[in-house]
């Protein structure tokens, strides 16, 4: 089992004991408060995420061979998604991040519960980090 393959399980297992929809919209939530801010200095137009409706900032890269990301957005749930995606891929070796299947979404079911444009958000976050990882 890979580093990310646990870390995705992580999240679903904690998803799993909360069986209604608005409870699992507060967990996004609390994860996204839990997560470091960036520094405003760090929220510069060449780190906004394109096809986001909200404001989505990342910061990822590999360092040797550790993959880092960061991640900051205006709006609760997105930053919440956000720290998700940060939760799986930063610290990674950077060969795992580069080939990192997403799957936890899904398993927890947010593709079918987030609105078209959160769901979109996600998807051109995780887009944004895999093409870090893969640059390396």
């Amino acid at each position: 089992m890979t580093e990310s393959h646990r870390r995705q399980q992580a999240i679903v297992d904690e998803f799993a004991f909360l069986d209604d929809w608005m409870l699992r919209f507060q967990q996004v939530i609390e994860h996204g408060d839990a997560m470091p801010p960036m520094d405003e200095a760090d929220k510069t137009d060449d780190r906004l995420v394109r096809g986001c409706q909200s404001r989505v900032w990342l910061d990822a890269g590999a360092d040797r061979d550790t993959f880092h990301v960061r991640a900051d957005s205006e709006s609760q749930i997105v930053r919440g998604l956000a720290s998700l995606l940060v939760r799986v891929y930063d610290g990674l070796p950077a060969e795992e991040a580069a080939a990192v299947d997403l799957w936890f979404p899904s398993e927890i079911g947010l593709a079918e519960h987030l609105s078209p444009n959160r769901a979109n958000g996600l998807d051109a976050m995780q887009r944004a980090i895999a093409t870090a990882a893969q640059a390396g």
